[in-house]
C-alpha cells in the first residue's frame, strides 16, 4: 500500500497528513486520540483503502509533525472540528465520513453535533459524546475516579515533566492493558519519536486543559443525525460502558458493538474486527 505524506495549511496551522487510496473514492478521515498520532490507525488504513475509500489521517493539532500552537484556543472542540472541516475542504469534499478513537472520537462527536450536514457517517471508539463525558466526570463518583488524571493534566508544566521522565515511561505504561503483542518495540520507537517533537507533550495536554476551561453544554437536547456506529472495548479502565449507552441515546440512528475482551485500545486489541466493521458500516 502506497502512503503519501504532506503538510496541509488550514486555519492558520500546518497539519501533517498521511493519506492513501483512490483520490476519487469516498473520503474517510481517521482521527487519533491521546497519546497517539496517525500511526495509531496502521491496522485499519489498508482494509479501508482496499474497499475503495480515500483515507486521510492527520496528526491532529499539537501532535506528531503537526503544528503545536501556544495558548488553549487552538485546542477547543470548535476549533478542532473546524480543522477537520477545512482539511476535508482541501480535498474538495463537502461531505465525508469520520472514524475517531479517544479524543479523535470526541472531535467526531462534535462534528456530528454541530456540523451534521457535513458528516455522512460516524464511527466512535471508546469515547463518549463530550457532553456525556463531562457530565459523568463531574457528577458520577465512579467516573470521577476513572478520570483522576484530569486533575493532574490541568496543572501547568508539571504533567509535561512527569510524562517525559524515564523515556516517556508513564505514556508507555498507559498502553500496558492492551492485549499482549498489540504494540511492538518498533511501534514504541515511533511513538517515542512523536512524543519527542518539540512542544508535543504541551500540545497534547492542552486538549484536556482547553476542554476543562471551556466545557461543552449539557447533553439535554443534543441529537446526532448522522448514522453512528459505536465500538467499545468493555475492559476500558478510563470510561464505563454506560457512557457508550448514554451517547447512543443521543443518536437518531446508532448501533453499539461491544468487545468483551478489548481495552481502551480497541483498534489495537481487535484490529481485523474493527477494520471489518468500519468498512461495512462506512460503505453502507
Amino acid at each position: 500500500m502506497d502512503m503519501k505524506f504532506s503538510h496541509k495549511r488550514i486555519n492558520g496551522i500546518r497539519l501533517h497528513v498521511a493519506e492513501a487510496g483512490p483520490p476519487d473514492g469516498p473520503l474517510v478521515v481517521l482521527l487519533h486520540g491521546f497519546p497517539e498520532f496517525w500511526f495509531g490507525w496502521r491496522h485499519q488504513i489498508g482494509p479501508l483503502v482496499e474497499a475503495g475509500f480515500h483515507v486521510v489521517v492527520p496528526d491532529q493539532c499539537g501532535y506528531g509533525h503537526s503544528d503545536k500552537p501556544e495558548g488553549l484556543a487552538a485546542y477547543e472542540l470548535d476549533r478542532l472540528a473546524a480543522d477537520v472541516l477545512s482539511l476535508a475542504a482541501e480535498y474538495g469534499r463537502e461531505r465525508f465520513r469520520v472514524v475517531g478513537h479517544d479524543w479523535g472520537a470526541s472531535v467526531g462527536w462534535w462534528l456530528a453535533t454541530a456540523h451534521a450536514e457535513r458528516i455522512e457517517r460516524l464511527v466512535a471508539m471508546n469515547a463518549p459524546h463530550p457532553s456525556v463525558w463531562y457530565e459523568a466526570m463531574t457528577r458520577d463518583p465512579v467516573q470521577r475516579r476513572r478520570s483522576w488524571y484530569l486533575r493532574l493534566f490541568r496543572l501547568p508544566w508539571l504533567p509535561e515533566w512527569l510524562l517525559s521522565r524515564g523515556d516517556f515511561r508513564a505514556l508507555r505504561k498507559g498502553f500496558e492493558d492492551a492485549r499482549p503483542g498489540a504494540f511492538t518495540a518498533e511501534d514504541f520507537g515511533r511513538y517515542r519519536r512523536a512524543w519527542s517533537q518539540r512542544g508535543a507533550l504541551h500540545g497534547m495536554l492542552n486538549w484536556y486543559r482547553a476542554f476543562l476551561r471551556n466545557p461543552p453544554g449539557p447533553s439535554t437536547g443534543v441529537r446526532i443525525a448522522p448514522p453512528t456506529l459505536i465500538l467499545w472495548g468493555e475492559r476500558d479502565r478510563y470510561a464505563g460502558r454506560e457512557l457508550a449507552q448514554a451517547s447512543a441515546a443521543l443518536c437518531e440512528r446508532a448501533e453499539v458493538v461491544w468487545f468483551g475482551k478489548a481495552t481502551h485500545w480497541i483498534q489495537h486489541d481487535e484490529p481485523a474486527a474493527v477494520a471489518r466493521l468500519c468498512v461495512s458500516f462506512l460503505a453502507a
